[in-house]
């Protein structure tokens, strides 16, 4: 059971996370309302500034940062400030969506696309997809939580470690998949970093629209991560 310090920890941690994504919400709210006034689709416009993009991509990285310093000021001991950075990122992640449909009434659907995040490129996937992730994530940080509130001396072997990358891994290839594609099969990758000012990537990501998520290799990821996860969970326990 977790015990009841822990719960002031997760409730703290959830009242910052929920806050952090209205601002989050907010400042996409204003970037639509701005660069798609008809309400966000597919394809990706080419006419932002670069300035804006790259203030963007610095705005994301920031807020990993804030994140990992929530989850670092939760707890002293290293495995419990990583599964408190797990649970506050889902959780500003599930309440970002909650927040969007509440103010815009956006997403459509659990299967409407989103441009999930912009390191190092656009990644691109239906919104469940992140969803089930963060319920994921949730997860994990409750039984790591759990299991030291048990008193347990929690280790992460090689094996787990391998299994958790790998299978994170493979659910990251199916988000970066679609504009990754159009960054190697054209030979882009060796102008990278003025992938903004290339008019031919723009040309072609402003005609591109994303439409056959891989759910294959996105379940094959996810049964790959929970099985590390209850592997970790049965030997400690």
């Amino acid at each position: 059971m977790i015990n009841k310090e822990s719960w002031k920890k997760i409730a703290v941690v959830t009242i910052f996370a929920i806050a952090m994504a209205f601002l989050e919400a907010v400042i996409v709210i204003y970037l639509r309302k701005l660069y798609y006034p008809e309400g966000f689709n597919f394809p990706l416009k080419i006419d932002i500034e670069t300035f804006i993009l790259n203030i963007e991509w610095a705005r994301e990285f920031f807020t990993i940062v804030m994140l990992a310093c929530i989850g670092w000021l939760a707890s002293k001991k290293w495995h419990e400030r990583f599964a408190y950075f797990l649970y506050a990122f889902a959780i500003w992640d599930i309440f970002y969506y909650i927040w969007l449909l509440t103010a815009i009434n956006w997403p459509s659907s659990f299967f409407t696309w989103d441009l999930l995040f912009l390191i190092p490129w656009d990644w691109a996937g239906p919104v469940i997809a992140p969803v089930i992730n963060s319920i994921t994530m949730i997860l994990f940080a409750f039984i790591i939580i759990n299991l030291n509130d048990k008193g347990k001396d929690i280790k992460i072997k090689a094996l787990e470690w391998c299994l958790l990358i790998l299978g994170a891994l493979i659910v990251l290839y199916t988000y970066l998949y679609d504009y990754g594609k159009i960054i190697f099969l054209n030979g882009f990758l060796s102008d990278f970093f003025n992938l903004a000012k290339n008019p031919e990537f723009l040309s072609l990501t402003s005609n591109y629209i994303p439409v056959n998520y891989n759910w294959v290799l996105f379940i094959i990821g996810e049964v790959i991560i929970l099985f590390a996860i209850f592997k970790l969970y049965l030997r400690n326990k």
